[in-house]
C-alpha cells in the first residue's frame, strides 16, 4: 500500500526516526483541504513511546479539524537541524515522513497528558505549565495520529 523509498541507501533506521520524532519539537502536517487542495500546516507534536502515536493540540474548530473530518488520512514530516561535515558547506539533514490516520482525542485525562508533555518540550517552568493547564486546557482539542507507515532518510544538500 505504501511506497518503498526509492533512495533506499539514504534510509535511516526506525529507531533513528523515533529519536527524531521525540527530540524535534515540530513538523508539518499535511491534509486534504478545501476543494481537494493540499493543506499543510506547521505544528508542535509529542511522540508517546508507550503507544507509538503522535499527538498534537489545536483549537476546537477550524480548517484543520474540517479537513480531518473530511478525510482522516494525513502525513506528517519532521526534520532535524542537520550538521555539516568538516570542510563541507552542505548540510546533512535527517527527515521523517509519517503516514497515518488522525482522530480526535476525547478522553480528558489523555488530553491533559498530551498538553503537559507538549508544554514540557519547550519549558520546564512548572508555574507556566499549571497556568496553561488551568486557563487553556478547556479550549484545547487534541489529535492522535496512528502511524501506519514511517520512513526516514539522511539527505546531503550538495
Amino acid at each position: 500500500m505504501f511506497r518503498e523509498m526509492r533512495r533506499f541507501k539514504q534510509q535511516i533506521s526506525n529507531e533513528e526516526c523515533i529519536r527524531i520524532l521525540k527530540e524535534e519539537p515540530r513538523g508539518v502536517l499535511s491534509m486534504l483541504g478545501d476543494d481537494g487542495y493540499p493543506y499543510g500546516i506547521p505544528l508542535d507534536h509529542w511522540y508517546d513511546e508507550d503507544d507509538g502515536k503522535l499527538y498534537f493540540h489545536c483549537a476546537k474548530e477550524g480548517h484543520k479539524l474540517d479537513a480531518i473530518a473530511g478525510c482522516d488520512k494525513v502525513s506528517y514530516c519532521v526534520y532535524d537541524k542537520g550538521y555539516r561535515k568538516e570542510g563541507e558547506w552542505a548540510l546533512n539533514i535527517n527527515s521523517v515522513v509519517v503516514f497515518g490516520r488522525m482522530k480526535l482525542v476525547t478522553d480528558a485525562d489523555k488530553t491533559k497528558e498530551i498538553c503537559t508533555n507538549l508544554c514540557r518540550k519547550f519549558t520546564d517552568d512548572e508555574a507556566y505549565l499549571q497556568k496553561e493547564l488551568t486557563n487553556a486546557l478547556p479550549r484545547v482539542q487534541c489529535l492522535e495520529l496512528n502511524i501506519e507507515h514511517m520512513t526516514g532518510k539522511l539527505v546531503n544538500e550538495s
